[in-house]
């Protein structure tokens, strides 16, 4: 497997106690502080941040005009449901 781009080193500052327990898991994982923090921040990014990114891209299709009424909304749904339930009843 290919090593990762690694960027210019950072300097962190962080809680003593968040330190203490990266250095828990770093030890019982037998890897390094880096790799705990780097799986850290991965799983915050596909989560947390994730979600952060889709509410900006969001708010910036709201400005963009970007939106539907939400009576259209409701109409195209309804209209949706009952294509459903005839194709069932016709399918019974």
């Amino acid at each position: 497997m290919a090593k990762p781009t690694l960027s210019d080193p950072i300097t962190l500052r962080l809680p003593v106690e968040i330190l203490a327990d990266i250095e828990k898991i770093a030890e019982t994982a037998d890897r390094s502080r880096s790799w705990v923090i780097v799986r850290a921040l991965k799983a915050y990014l596909t989560t947390e941040g994730s979600e952060l990114l889709e509410i900006a891209a969001a708010r910036q299709d709201v400005r963009d005009g970007k939106v539907m009424d939400m009576d259209d909304l409701l109409d195209e749904l309804d209209g949706l449901n009952a294509a459903d339930e005839k194709s069932r009843t016709d399918a019974a």
